[in-house]
């Protein structure tokens, strides 16, 4: 019986290796871009910034081109006057492998690139709000 019980905690865990592509994910993921958080020290390096959007969004502030995001990420003019480096996407479980249901980032087009030379087309933009 506690096998089974471990085996069901370890399922969400299991769940976001498998949506990764079992590789960890792109430079961007394994760095922590894009993940929920509460407060700066969530995050999974030294610099990022728990940003201020619904659900947190571990990232980067202040970016002028791609070249200062890690590789899966671009840097997006956000519509609050602010330059980040947003997770980039095809779709939106991949904006989602370390955020809750509560809280998932959109994989959007919709969007503005800082970098007029940006290659990314989507990006995963955090929910709206506090």
């Amino acid at each position: 019986m506690k096998s089974t019980q471990k085996l069901f905690a370890l399922a969400p865990l299991l769940a976001a290796l498998a949506c990764s592509g079992g590789d960890g994910g792109t430079e961007a993921q394994k760095r922590g871009i894009g993940a929920a958080c509460t407060q700066n020290s969530d995050c999974t390096e030294d610099g990022q910034t728990c940003l201020p959007f619904k659900g947190g969004y571990c990232g980067l502030v202040g970016c002028a081109n791609d070249a200062a995001c890690p590789a899966g990420s671009a840097c997006v003019a956000h519509t609050d006057g602010k330059n980040y480096c947003f997770a980039t996407c095809a779709e939106k479980t991949s904006c989602n492998v370390s955020r809750s249901a509560d809280v998932e980032a959109n994989c959007a087009s919709n969007i503005t690139f800082a970098d007029p030379n940006s290659a990314a087309k989507k990006a995963c933009v955090p929910p709206s709000g506090n």
